[in-house]
């Protein structure tokens, strides 16, 4: 059975689209449906049985460590800090430079800007029975298009029979989007470029090696990517 020891949450980001409610505050502490979106991803990580979780900060970096340590909602957890203050690493680069901090293998890795709500099966305990580590470097949590609240884009991934992805098409609309949930082995650090980088390269790794494999998940799922989209979101949150 595979265990998920850490979970790493993903909070460093400069929130450029969400100003300008992140021109005082870092993006996981905007508050949606009454708590900070960083919160959000606390409740499925709890609920999942997740105790240790790294979360990376730059963006007013003091502001969101302050909340790390002062809220009854993150002491539910043992956390660790991988401060990127000196520079932004974006999302593979933070991956990187918190490895020493994260246990076990594989690793869970969550957005902290996107709200997700289970279906019948905890998401995150639908990655973990999905796990298969003998085919998989990377299982990514996805939801069909139609599905995909608040998202504009044209999809992320196409999915065969067996869950394999592969990127969209050029001039096609991919069914599948990503919704920043993802088992990642170790594995797929191993040769990772120095400093900054996105998960991209990770991925497009695992799909020349044919082991990148997605899930659909079974609830919902909100893109709060700007001010706008708090109220919607919240909405239907309220609605059920």
């Amino acid at each position: 059975m595979t265990r998920i020891d850490s979970a790493m949450v993903m909070a460093a980001g400069l929130g450029k689209r969400m100003r300008p409610l992140t021109a005082t505050r870092p993006k996981p502490l905007v508050r949606v449906a009454g708590k900070p979106l960083i919160d959000h991803a606390f409740d499925r990580i709890e609920e999942a049985g997740i105790g240790h979780v790294v979360v990376n900060v730059h963006y007013l970096a003091d502001a969101l460590e302050a909340h790390l340590v002062g809220t009854e909602k993150a002491r539910q957890f043992e956390i660790s800090v991988s401060d990127e203050r000196a520079q932004l690493l974006e999302t593979g680069g933070g991956l990187v430079k918190a490895a020493p901090l994260l246990r076990g293998d594989p690793i869970l890795c969550a957005n902290s800007d996107n709200i997700w709500t289970d279906g019948p099966v905890n998401a995150i305990e639908m990655l973990r029975r999905r796990w298969d580590d003998a085919a998989m470097d990377a299982l990514l949590l996805l939801v069909p298009q139609a599905r995909a609240t608040g998202h504009s884009g044209r999809g992320d991934f196409h999915m065969d029979k067996v869950g394999r992805l592969e990127r969209r098409r050029a001039g096609r609309i991919a069914p599948f989007v990503f919704t920043g949930v993802q088992l990642l082995s170790r594995r797929l650090l191993a040769g990772a470029p120095d400093g900054p980088f996105s998960t991209n390269i990770l991925w497009d790794k695992a799909i020349a090696a044919g082991r990148l494999f997605g899930l659909s998940h079974n609830g919902r799922w909100f893109d709060v990517g700007t001010p706008g989209a708090i109220a919607r979101v919240e909405a239907e949150l309220a609605d059920g």
